[in-house]
């Protein structure tokens, strides 16, 4: 068909329709931009139809709402658009993407498509929570929104963003990162791609299924056919309430933190691997007439030597005095003065408790080191030295 105008500003192309084939006598019609794609030419064009054959009449209806349509394949990817319950849906076609993740941590059962809305908004969805038809005559029937359906800015605003646990956030303010926390992800999911909201915290994990999330007041949302409920407390602290099996009404906040959680690991990784090699670089070899040679390697292994005052009030009986250092401990501010900081030493060949901690400092000829009793250890911080400390000094082997 011919093309006459493309109109930008009201979003049309104006074509010719034919009366008959090859005939068009100036009949014009208005088409969305959506809905009309240059191929390039005849043969493009024919090649590109038998594609799209198996999905001429394909549509599909939306199950969960709030379901959103990505700009790619990957649950990840940007949202660009978010589908009311109900809402249909044209298939355009298959795409190979990630699958999103269920609450049992496997793939969804499903498939990515690339989608065309009634809006014009074209995009990837996944199809677990999509009910596909075939729509071989007549006009699409597509949902009426609702005063429920219309924009919702604060609650796309939500789902966009990861709710994290406050821990997370306490963890930020006091610059003491635990990355085996860190790693568990604790965090509130609204499941906008799977239908199921899902807590994850150290004392709890729940789940609900929900049909819609419905406003129920400035800046309060409950997701229907739950006793869950969420209030957006200010842009970055979301409130989640629901009812236990005994009737408590308990609530619980969560946080967007202003970095990535994998983001904050690779930096707290960076500065374990700062303080390591301040370590290393003043030895890595620290020598003691009574206690041994304890060598440090890059690769954050260790061997120690020479240690036979120490057993078995401070190192195991049976181990051969080797494993890895983990600067994984901060210290109170009251022991900063004297000391540089604290790390973990674990033993890899021993059965019985094989983790020591240490208190060090560094000077111009070597390594200070004070034991640390398992109860002066609070959220991977040293509060409390022992009345009695054991402190062991290795001289560095090379003159710095």
């Amino acid at each position: 068909m011919p093309v006459y105008i493309k109109s930008n500003i009201e979003k049309i192309w104006v074509v010719g329709i034919p009366e008959k084939a090859g005939t068009y006598k100036g009949t014009k019609k208005e088409i969305p931009l959506t809905q009309l794609e240059f191929i390039g030419s005849k043969r493009k064009a024919e090649k590109w139809l038998e594609s799209f054959k198996p999905y001429a009449t394909l549509y599909a209806e939306n199950l969960q709402d709030g379901l959103p349509i990505r700009a790619a394949t990957d649950n990840n990817s940007k949202r660009v658009y978010r589908l009311r319950l109900g809402e249909i849906v044209k298939i355009l076609g298959e795409a190979q993407g990630v699958p999103p993740i269920s609450t049992t941590g496997d793939p969804l059962p499903g498939q990515w498509y690339r989608v065309l809305t009634n809006d014009g908004v074209i995009g990837y969805c996944f199809s677990f929570r999509l009910k596909l038809f075939n729509q071989n005559e007549g006009s699409v029937q597509y949902t009426v929104p609702t005063q429920k359906d219309l924009p919702d800015p604060d609650l796309d605003m939500i789902l966009s963003k990861i709710w994290s646990s406050e821990i997370y956030s306490q963890m930020i303010n006091t610059g003491r990162i635990n990355i085996q926390e860190m790693e568990k992800n604790y965090r509130f999911d609204p499941g906008q791609d799977t239908g199921i909201a899902r807590i994850i915290l150290p004392d709890l994990e729940k789940q609900f299924t929900y049909q819609r999330i419905i406003s129920e007041g400035e800046h309060t949302w409950n997701f229907e056919g739950t006793n869950l409920i969420m209030e957006l407390k200010t842009n970055t602290t979301l409130s989640v309430q629901f009812t236990e099996s005994s009737g408590i009404r308990r609530t619980l906040l969560f946080t967007a933190l202003s970095s990535k959680v994998d983001d904050l690991i690779i930096q707290e990784n960076a500065r374990r691997e700062t303080q390591f090699m301040t370590i290393y670089n003043q030895g890595p070899v620290f020598s003691s007439n009574n206690y041994g040679t304890i060598t440090f390697l890059q690769t954050g292994d260790f061997t120690w030597t020479g240690y036979d005052l120490l057993v078995p009030q401070i190192i195991p009986q049976e181990t051969k005095g080797g494993g890895r250092i983990n600067m994984d401990l901060y210290i109170s501010p009251s022991y900063e003065e004297r000391y540089n900081g604290a790390f973990t030493l674990t033993f890899t060949d021993t059965r019985q408790n094989n983790t020591i901690y240490f208190l060090y400092a560094l000077d111009n000829q070597g390594l200070r080191l004070e034991v640390v009793p398992d109860y002066g250890i609070e959220n991977i911080t040293v509060m409390r030295r022992s009345p009695s400390p054991v402190v062991l000094y290795f001289f560095t082997d090379t003159p710095h």
